[in-house]
């Protein structure tokens, strides 16, 4: 039975992994849904037409919880097709200025439970399988006040690209989706939306096209996904204009 498997799934851009799932990958039978909602979960389900879903509440962030997660690989030995690691997390603040677990929950979520869902996974993921690990326009250049934020989706897409090239005998493909600002519940759990001078002025991106083309990228084997022509020439210009200047602009 070929699978799926979505973290982040109850909520934001998880919902909408969850709702074009189908149309992108019909041969899917199978989803597991994880986040921490029980019954957001379920709600999730609903939006599958016709693959069984299976309901896995689990606290990222807990070591526990991933073992949990390995044990069920191990009990169930599914055959994964696609995994999705969209779960993460952002905060807006200067080091110092919050409590420190606020900027650590951003090391353990986007880090090392991507890190780690990936690592138990893998030996599970059929040859010519997709992964999609959710980065951001942030890992083209560090953010300040969202440093930790950066860093972690720095983090993210090299991660992608050495998993690729580790993953090529086994045709898996690994897509590192480079997103800019969504209008989701994301901005508020973040603390941005009227505090950022520049979230006010960045062009949005709009959750359904992203997944789209996230999941058309996967489709195509393409390792970076970069919505709207905006952030593409963003990505350019962090490439080749020094860090040392780039990041007096990048502040948020």
């Amino acid at each position: 039975m070929k699978t799926a498997i979505i973290t982040g799934a109850s909520a934001g851009l998880g919902l909408e992994f969850v709702a074009q799932l189908e149309e992108f990958f019909p041969e899917i039978e199978c989803v597991w849904l994880i986040s921490r909602s029980v019954d957001k979960l379920a709600s999730a389900a609903k939006l599958l037409k016709k693959a069984e879903a299976k309901i896995v509440p689990l606290d990222l962030c807990s070591e526990a919880d991933t073992d949990k997660f390995e044990a069920l690989l191990k009990e169930e030995k599914p055959e994964i097709s696609l995994l999705v690691n969209n779960a993460g997390c952002g905060y807006l603040a200067n080091i110092g200025d919050t409590d420190y677990k606020v900027q650590t929950r951003m090391v353990d979520l986007n880090i090392r439970a991507l890190t780690a869902i990936t690592a138990i996974s893998v030996p599970y993921i059929i040859n010519g399988g997709r992964i999609i690990n959710m980065s951001s326009i942030a890992s083209f250049c560090p953010n300040p006040r969202m440093t930790v934020y950066s860093a972690s989706k720095s983090y993210v897409s090299a991660f992608s690209r050495g998993l690729e090239e580790e993953l090529k005998p086994r045709k898996i493909s690994v897509t590192a989706v480079c997103s800019g600002p969504l209008d989701t519940e994301f901005l508020d759990i973040a603390g941005i939306r009227g505090q950022s001078k520049t979230f006010d002025v960045l062009p949005f991106c709009n959750p359904k096209n992203v997944v789209s083309g996230a999941y058309k990228a996967a489709r195509k084997g393409h390792s970076v996904h970069t919505p709207r022509a905006f952030f593409k020439f963003y990505r350019f210009v962090a490439k080749i204009v020094p860090q040392s200047l780039m990041v007096k602009f990048t502040k948020t």
